[in-house]
């Protein structure tokens, strides 16, 4: 997601589509249990869409933090909890668990960087597939390696929570570079680790 820039999000109308909405819906913004809705709704959004309009490459020097190192094995970071929204529906996805991998070009970087990343990147207008050729991209960047593998399985509440409506279901992506993509045994080496 390259293009862009950072945007500030409109708090005001946020709370006005809550309100229309419910109204849309059939309810009254005005009653007991819906009062507060609009702001709270605004806010959650403003959490949840915190990078809408940053790029990759802002991202990566925002957590361009790393350390040299003469190590050349493979890093990884495992099972990170994240969630997003997918562009197509605003709809959830959920139970998203992505493990990063990388392979050391003489600096290695800071392991809670790795989590950030991926909550960052899950932080706007989505499609798994991107969130790990983003995440990949970021990861290029600031560790200078090719050598670079994400793998993320999540749930889609636009595939579980309406349409055909299959609940437990789950997607799994993979995006690679270097070695990952082009050495079957050391892509298999990391994806055996990241299922054990």
């Amino acid at each position: 997601m390259e293009s862009g820039g950072k945007r500030s999000m409109n708090k005001e109308k946020l709370e006005q589509a809550a309100k229309l909405l419910i109204e849309a819906i059939g309810d009254d913004p005005k009653r007991e249990g819906l009062f507060e809705t609009p702001k709270r709704f605004a806010e959650m959004i403003q959490e949840q869409f915190a990078y809408v309009g940053i790029t990759n490459d802002e991202i990566a020097k925002k957590f361009d933090k790393t350390f040299e190192t003469t190590e050349n094995d493979i890093v990884i970071v495992k099972q990170i909890p994240i969630f997003s929204h997918c562009e197509h529906h605003i709809a959830i996805m959920y139970n998203m668990k992505v493990s990063i991998g990388y392979k050391p070009k003489g600096r290695v970087i800071g392991l809670s960087k790795m989590a950030r990343i991926a909550d960052a990147v899950g932080k706007r207008f989505q499609i798994q597939e991107r969130i790990g050729t983003d995440i990949r991209e970021i990861m290029k960047k600031i560790t200078k390696s090719e050598d670079v593998i994400v793998h993320i399985s999540g749930e889609h509440s636009c595939m579980t929570a309406r349409g055909i409506q299959k609940p437990g279901a789950v997607t799994e992506t993979i995006a690679s570079s270097g070695i990952f993509k082009e050495n079957y045994e050391t892509r298999a080496e990391f994806l055996k680790m990241v299922k054990n």
